[in-house]
């Protein structure tokens, strides 16, 4: 029977809904997160038989049996989250469209949207750095050093840092750098609140002068877009479509059970 394996694909396929929703909920207060969606396609289906018509005479729709469903992607929805107050000079938030760029450990380029940046101290040096130590580039894809010194770091709506030095002058350090890109889906999630640039995000776009339209907030954090209530309603509909599934499989057996049983 067809339904057996049609609605067996239903079940594995709301177990991966499932599996995706309880990654989004577990990630409600990670800074910067952008939640997720499964999408499905319909499998092939089976002409029983075809639309015909002769005359006016005959009939004008197919007889067609599908074979079920399959995930084919998971879309990130890159909506912009709350921005929460934090009083801390090195929390940074994206106000609009983009990314900070950092350099991963293997020295190659990754993105995001956690501006909870550290300090790190390597000697007399001082640099600005992600919470796992990976350095924060500045639009020369240079690494920020902050000189001895220094104090009141200050970062203004366009990204440049500037701070106070031992004189009590202003001194400007350089300019966060900021990247966005035409297809951000496309991006691969590296965990650690990373993205690294595919083939099918394309290569990035620097926000730069005038094309920079997006904000920094500084001592503000944007917080995860995932909505409990939205996430909490697809967890039931999910659930719901796999006990319904299950149930149509437990419907197929009781019905071969039967066939099986009849007598003459």
């Amino acid at each position: 029977m067809r339904a057996l394996w049609t609605a067996a694909t239903g079940m594995k396929a709301q177990q991966l809904n499932i599996d995706l929703i309880a990654n989004n909920l577990s990630n409600v207060n990670t800074t910067g997160y952008k939640k997720q969606q499964m999408q499905f396609k319909d499998l092939l289906y089976a002409n029983i038989r075809r639309n015909h018509l002769a005359e006016g005479q005959g009939s004008p729709v197919h007889l067609q049996m599908g074979h079920g469903v399959m995930p084919t992607s998971t879309a990130r929805l890159f909506l912009q989250g709350n921005l929460e107050a934090t009083d801390n000079p090195l929390d940074m938030a994206i106000d609009g469209e983009g990314f900070f760029v950092v350099e991963g450990p293997d020295g190659q380029p990754y993105y995001t949207r956690d501006g909870a940046f550290k300090l790190s101290v390597d000697g007399e040096e001082t640099a600005l750095v992600t919470s796992d130590g990976y350095f924060v580039m500045s639009e020369f894809d240079d690494i920020i050093v902050i000189g001895e010194g220094l104090r009141d770091l200050s970062v203004s709506e366009m990204g440049l840092i500037t701070a106070i030095n031992e004189d009590g002058e202003i001194e400007e350090i350089g300019t966060l750098k900021m990247a966005r890109f035409l297809n951000p889906q496309g991006l691969e999630a590296k965990g650690q609140n990373l993205f690294a640039q595919t083939v099918a995000s394309g290569e990035e776009i620097p926000m730069e002068g005038d094309e920079r339209t997006s904000r920094i907030r500084q001592r503000y954090l944007e917080t995860s877009n995932v909505q409990v209530v939205d996430e909490m309603v697809r967890m039931i509909t999910a659930q719901r479509a796999y006990e319904m599934n299950s149930k149509a499989i437990q419907t197929s057996d009781e019905m071969m059970g039967m066939a099986n049983n009849l007598r003459r």
